[in-house]
């Protein structure tokens, strides 16, 4: 039986940028979205606590399903392990997020 997948999710909110792992990854339902299920979290020692990864943790407590507006993903990737999740501060970052809201089509004049 083959490993589950396993994918480093990377997109910016409120001008931080936010670094999760999910088991799944697909396109939504919902135009332009982009939807990420089964969050998964490093097991650390009950000693040592990250307090960014405990955030993350309480943030998506109880969430199934998070949708991401598709502009705002950075990168996905296919990863082998977990890694730390965590929060960064987007200030000072050559990441561009892709312009928000789609053009209104014109109407044809009749």
């Amino acid at each position: 039986m083959s490993e589950p997948r396993l994918y480093r999710v990377i997109f910016l909110n409120q001008g931080q940028h936010y670094e999760l792992y999910a088991r799944y990854v697909y396109q939504s339902d919902m135009w332009g979205f982009v939807e990420i299920e089964e969050l998964v979290f490093g097991e650390r020692s009950q000693l040592l606590v990250d307090p960014a990864e405990e955030k993350l943790k309480n943030e998506f407590d109880g969430v199934r399903r998070s949708y991401i507006p598709a502009h705002a993903i950075v990168r996905i990737d296919e990863v082998s392990k977990v890694g730390e999740a965590r929060i960064t501060d987007g200030k000072g970052e050559n990441v561009t997020p892709f312009p928000a809201g789609m053009p209104r089509p014109t109407k044809k004049p009749e």
